[in-house]
C-alpha cells in the first residue's frame, strides 16, 4: 500500500522565515502533537466510512515490527488540564467489566485481520486516563492478550502509568504489575503548589502520597520509575517550579518527564493567553539546569531526563517511536494508530464516550473513527514531530522510512535551521572503523528557545499554511 498522492497545498513550498515566526507566535499549538486542525488540514486523506476496513486492514498487514498502546480511560476524577480520551467517573464505575471485554475483543478483532501473532512489539504500554485505577486482573488479562496476539519479547520493557494516590494506598496493585511482568512505572507529580493543584482539581493527591507511592514502587520491585513534572501554567512561579521540582528528586526516579501545559482542548484554555513563550523558555531552562546538577541528563529539547548512563529515559514504546518513526497501534477508546500510511483515531476520540466504540466492536468491525491515508509531506510532518520529544531528528532513521535524507526533503528548513544555529549536526563520528553515534540534526542551546518556531517548519504544507492563517 503506497502513500496518498499529496495535496497541492503539502506541495507548496511556504518562507522558512515566515513559518519560524508563526510557530513562535502560536507556540501553544504548534508543538508535538500533530497534525494541527486536522478537520481542514488533513480532510485531502480522509478515507469514506466505506474504505475503513478494508484499508485498515491492508496498512497492518505490511507491518512486521510495531510498538502497541492500550488505551484504559479510566480516572478517579479528571484534572482540568487533561487534554486526554477520559470517561466520566460515573461511566467508570458502572462500565469497567464491560469496557475490559470490548477491549479484548479488538484484540482478537487485529488477530483475525492482521494475523498479529507474526508481528513482533518493540514496545507496549498501558497508559490513560489513569490504568491503575482499574482493577488488576483487568490490566493482568490485557498483558496476557498482548501476549496471547503479538510475539512479545522478554527484552521488551512494558511501561504503566499510575498516580501518587493510588500507588500509595493501593500497593498489591504494584505487586501485581510486576509479577505480570511490567518493569516500567510513571507516577505524575506535576506540582507542589497547593494553589495550583487546587486550580487543576488534584486536591485529591499529597506530598505525603509521592513519597508513600515512590516507597511503595521500590518494594514491588520496580527499578524504573519514572516522575512526571508540569511546568508553562498561568501564574506558575520559578519557586513554584524548583520546589516541585526539589521534591521529585527526593523520590529518587530513575527518570523524570517534564510536560509543558498544553491548554487546547482542556477544561483551562481560556488560560492561554495568561502564559507567555518567555516564561516557558525561562521555566524549562531552570528546570534543566536543576536536574543536570541531579544527576539527570538530557540533550537540548529533551523533555525525559535520565540519570542512568545509556538510558534515555522513555518507554520503549515512546523510544522507538521518537527516534525510528517505528508504527505502533492503538488499541481502546479513542486510541490513535500509525502504521507506514495511515492515521488512525478509535472511536470516542472525539465525544469520549463508548457508545461507537461497543457498536463497532459487537459488530466485529475495527473500532475507528477516522482513518487518513497519508501523504508523504503528512507522514514526514508526524515522524519529525514525534521527533522533537527528544529534540533532535535521527537522520538514519528518516532515510530509511522515507527512502531520502532530510536535506532532501526539506532543503531549504534545513539551511534555515543551520544558517540561524537554531540547529547543529551531531554524532556519526567513526573511531576506530565504526559509528560511535546515531547521526541526528539536534536543537542547539539558541534552538530550543525557539522551539515552536523550529518544529513548524517540518510541518506538511498545508499544516503550514494552517498556522500563517492564524497569525
Amino acid at each position: 500500500m503506497n502513500l496518498h498522492p499529496p495535496s497541492l497545498l503539502d506541495q507548496t513550498s511556504f518562507d522558512p522565515s515566515a513559518v519560524f515566526s508563526a510557530g513562535l507566535e502560536l507556540h501553544h499549538i504548534a508543538n508535538t502533537a500533530y497534525p494541527i486542525g486536522h478537520l481542514t488540514t488533513m480532510r485531502p486523506y480522509r478515507l469514506p466510512n466505506r474504505q475503513v476496513q478494508s484499508l485498515a486492514v491492508q496498512a497492518w498487514r505490511e507491518v512486521d515490527r510495531l510498538g502497541l498502546y492500550v488505551h484504559i480511560p479510566f480516572c478517579e476524577s479528571r484534572c482540568r488540564y487533561c487534554e486526554y480520551c477520559v470517561v466520566e467517573p460515573e461511566v467508570f464505575h458502572t462500565s469497567q467489566a464491560e469496557y475490559f471485554d470490548l477491549l479484548l475483543r479488538e484484540f482478537d478483532l487485529y488477530r483475525q485481520a492482521a494475523d498479529t501473532p507474526a508481528k513482533t512489539l518493540v514496545g507496549f504500554d498501558l497508559g490513560g486516563g489513569t490504568p491503575s485505577a482499574a482493577d488488576e486482573g483487568y490490566i493482568s488479562r490485557v498483558v496476557e492478550a498482548a501476549r496471547r496476539h503479538f510475539t512479545l519479547p522478554d527484552s521488551v520493557t512494558i511501561s504503566i502509568e499510575t498516580t501518587p494516590r493510588i500507588a500509595a494506598r493501593q500497593p498489591d496493585k504494584l505487586r501485581a504489575y510486576y509479577a505480570m511482568g511490567i518493569r516500567r512505572i510513571s507516577i505524575g507529580v506535576q506540582t507542589v503548589s497547593s494553589v495550583l493543584l487546587a486550580e487543576v482539581g488534584r486536591t485529591h493527591t499529597s506530598l505525603d502520597d509521592d513519597c508513600r507511592a515512590a516507597e511503595a514502587i521500590r518494594t514491588a520491585g520496580f527499578g524504573k520509575f519514572n516522575v512526571d513534572v508540569m511546568y508553562g501554567f498561568a501564574g506558575q512561579s520559578l519557586d513554584s517550579l524548583e520546589a516541585t521540582l526539589q521534591h521529585s528528586f527526593d523520590l529518587a526516579p530513575e527518570y523524570l518527564t517534564l510536560y509543558r501545559m498544553r491548554y487546547k482542548g482542556t477544561q483551562m484554555a481560556e488560560k492561554s493567553a495568561a502564559v507567555n513563550r518567555e516564561q516557558v523558555n525561562e521555566q524549562y531552562a531552570r528546570a534543566k539546569e536543576l536536574l543536570h546538577a541531579a544527576g539527570y541528563a538530557g540533550t537540548p529539547g529533551k523533555n525525559t531526563f535520565s540519570r542512568l548512563a545509556g538510558d534515555v529515559g522513555t518507554s520503549d514504546y515512546l523510544t522507538e517511536r521518537v527516534i525510528h518513526g517505528t508504527p505502533y497501534l492503538g488499541l481502546g477508546l479513542g486510541a490513535q494508530s500509525l502504521s507506514q500510511v495511515t492515521l488512525a483515531y478509535n472511536s470516542g476520540a472525539a465525544d469520549k464516550r463508548l457508545d461507537a466504540y461497543r457498536r463497532h466492536v459487537r459488530a466485529g468491525t475495527l473500532p475507528i473513527q477516522d482513518l487518513y491515508h497519508l501523504s508523504l509531506p503528512a507522514a514526514m510532518g508526524k515522524m519529525i514531530s514525534v521527533a522533537f520529544y527528544f529534540g533532535e531528528i535521527d537522520l538514519d532513521s528518516f532515510q530509511r522510512k522515507f527512502g531520502r535524507s532530510l536535506e532532501q526533503a526539506f532543503p531549504a528548513e534545513v539551511a534555515f535551521v543551520l544558517e540561524k544555529g537554531l540547529m547543529e549536526y551531531v554524532g556519526g563520528v567513526e573511531s576506530k572503523g565504526r559509528i560511535d553515534a546515531r547521526r541526528a540534526l539536534r536543537l542547539t542551546e539558541e534552538g530550543v528557545k525557539s522551539y515552536n518556531g523550529v518544529i513548524a517548519l517540518f510541518y506538511a504544507g498545508a499544516v503550514k499554511e494552517y498556522l500563517l492563517n492564524r497569525v
